[in-house]
């Protein structure tokens, strides 16, 4: 019996995975641990296995589909196997699947009206188009019968390619794919019956309000009347003189920060506070331990900690967090619902930039690791994430994240909730600034000398910490930050 290969779930919290390569086509031999596909997660990649010997008899999404997660991906079995049966007792007629790599469903005529049907008893292109059928109804698979109306798009000018003509999802899809984008204005007129016409007039080609409000009186010119026939070709170009636009869909990693980062906003009360700290001792002990390492190199003495060279100002902030945080523990806390959970420990997220997007890997019990254990798990847990072998569990669970633009010259920021943690700081870039001289201050002169500064912007959620208790947290980790070698003498 042929084995129906599934997207796997990696992590309880994962919903989805994106195909980012398949390794083997339709045909291929496999054995059961034969690497098929690499997917894409949230968080990370992996290597999916074939999990049966066989011949890969259907391949049923693409690169770049992203599959929910325990959807069929693959059907392996015997050469010349009947598979359709198998996918119908997995729930998933082959007619609702996605179409295979390099196969493009055929569209006869480009749907517009904005309002589907399930029975079209129009002209002779409405009704052979689209899967009509002989009563004049539209075959239509519920899946692609939900998106068009969900769209505002009537198939019946829409070639069907599953069985017998039928519209499938994909058909609707691709029919989607050729309409001009509609601004939010002008989608909801479609769903209210307005008919979009072959371009707009927006931004990027965008159909405004206002175009259906032209096109309404065009009468059989427009696309989408079911009674007319009539047709406008879609645009190849867009001449508005702006230039060449590219249109990426926001998927995958993307669209889990695009969601997350609106959703922090959405749920919680965000308020950022702004100081900064002497940075003069921090950029002095960070300068003497790259060059008394350098110096020790050859001879290592007893005591001595080559891996010191090794540590950033970025990691002296991050023990200085992990020192203070415990003190202040209102700020080391996640707001859940309507609990607050206050944690004893520090596990504490960094913000790590990669060619995937933002990550936020955890630096577990933060608080009891000794300063070069925090160095080495914050920059195995960077190469993790900008090598995409991470795991899932190292991304999750934190109680309080830094993020750090300081070495790209920010000198102020607000940074976002990492809900439902309740503070987030943000780490600003080493500048000048001006303080008043003691000398001068003695004999009423005025002076100045200029010393380095680093800033930090605090975000808290308003809702369960209040200004003045944040304010504390902020001043009691500068005056940290200023005394940093005191720190690290008394630990």
């Amino acid at each position: 019996m042929a084995h129906v290969l599934i997207m796997p779930r990696q992590g309880n919290t994962v919903e989805s995975c994106i195909i980012q390569e398949w390794k083997v086509k339709e045909g291929d031999s496999v054995k059961a641990d034969t690497t098929v596909c690499v997917v894409e997660t949230d968080k990370a990649t992996f290597e999916v296995s074939a999990g049966a010997d066989g011949q890969v008899l259907k391949v049923l999404h693409p690169d770049g589909d992203d599959v929910p997660v325990l959807a069929p991906i693959a059907v392996i079995g015997a050469a010349g196997e009947d598979y359709s049966a198998v996918l119908e007792e997995e729930g998933t007629p082959l007619s609702d699947v996605t179409s295979v790599p390099n196969q493009k469903p055929a569209v006869i005529a480009k749907p517009a009206s904005p309002v589907y049907s399930g029975s079209e008893s129009g002209s002779e292109s409405g009704s052979q188009a689209g899967g009509g059928q002989a009563d004049g109804s539209v075959s239509c698979s519920p899946r692609a019968r939900n998106l068009a109306a969900r769209e505002g798009i009537r198939p019946a000018g829409i070639a069907g390619t599953g069985p017998g003509g039928r519209i499938i999802e994909r058909d609707v899809a691709a029919a989607l794919a050729e309409r001009p984008p509609l601004t939010a204005a002008a989608l909801a007129a479609a769903a209210a019956g307005a008919v979009v016409p072959g371009a707009g007039t927006g931004l990027g080609g965008r159909v405004t309000a206002a175009d259906l409000a032209a096109g309404a009186g065009a009468g059989a010119g427009a696309v989408g009347s079911g009674r007319s026939g009539g047709t406008i070709p879609a645009a190849d170009t867009v001449s508005s003189g702006e230039g060449a636009i590219t249109e990426t869909p926001v998927k995958g990693i993307r669209k889990l920060i695009a969601d997350r980062m609106l959703g922090s906003l959405a749920e919680s009360a965000q308020f950022t506070l702004n100081s900064s700290a002497p940075a003069a001792r921090l950029q002095e002990l960070r300068k003497r331990m790259k060059a008394g390492a350098e110096k020790t190199n050859s001879r290592q003495p007893d005591g001595l900690d080559l891996g010191l060279a090794k540590i950033t100002v970025n990691d002296l902030i991050l023990y200085a967090v992990s020192r203070v945080l415990p003190v202040y523990p209102y700020m080391n806390a996640l707001k859940i619902g309507d609990i607050l959970k206050t944690y004893e420990r520090v596990h504490l997220g960094m913000a790590v930039d990669t060619p995937r997007g933002l990550m936020v890997p955890v630096i577990r019990n933060a608080n009891l690791l000794s300063l070069r254990q925090i160095s080495a798990e914050a920059k195995r847990l960077a190469a993790a994430c900008q090598g995409g072998s991470v795991k899932p569990e190292e991304l999750s669970g934190s109680t309080f994240t830094v993020s750090n633009l300081g070495s790209f010259g920010v000198t102020g920021f607000t940074p976002v909730l990492n809900a439902p943690e309740v503070a987030i700081l943000g780490v600003c870039g080493i500048e000048l600034k001006p303080v008043e001289n003691d000398e001068c201050m003695l004999d009423d002169r005025h002076g100045c000398r200029f010393e380095p500064y680093i800033g930090f912007s605090l975000t808290i959620n308003h809702q369960v910490v209040d200004g003045a208790p944040a304010a504390r947290f902020l001043k009691a980790l500068c005056q940290t930050v200023a005394d940093i070698d005191l720190l690290l003498a008394a630990n």
